[in-house]
């Protein structure tokens, strides 16, 4: 569940969903309804579950996305300046690995005016 508190409004954090849909298909978002507790709204949403077998290495999802048009700003964050967009949090709790393969979860998309 989710409550948009970290976006500026729902409609950035339904971007973020389909942009993390249209990035990182393996993990696709699906909306599965809204949530309305203690007069907080949420949206419900699943994605496949991602078993790691192997850790994360960071540097490894650093070149990835840099290969991919993102730049490191800080951390764990990057940014696209092509497209506009900044992808945040990506640290190894958020990143899986499995098999070799990178699997990116609970991203955090933003969207920017592009240069």
């Amino acid at each position: 569940m989710n409550d948009a508190i970290y976006y500026a409004s729902w409609v950035d954090y339904f971007r973020n969903l389909l942009l993390n849909n249209l990035f990182f298909p393996d993990t696709a978002y699906q909306l599965l309804g809204f949530h309305n507790d203690l007069d907080v709204l949420y949206a419900v949403v699943e994605q496949p579950f991602v078993k790691a077998n192997e850790k994360t290495d960071l540097n490894i999802v650093k070149k990835f996305l840099e290969n991919n048009g993102f730049r490191n700003t800080k951390n764990h964050d990057y940014f696209n300046e092509e497209l506009g967009l900044i992808l945040e949090d990506l640290h190894d709790e958020n990143v899986l690995t499995q098999n070799g393969i990178l699997y990116f979860i609970d991203t955090v998309f933003f969207v920017v005016s592009p240069k």
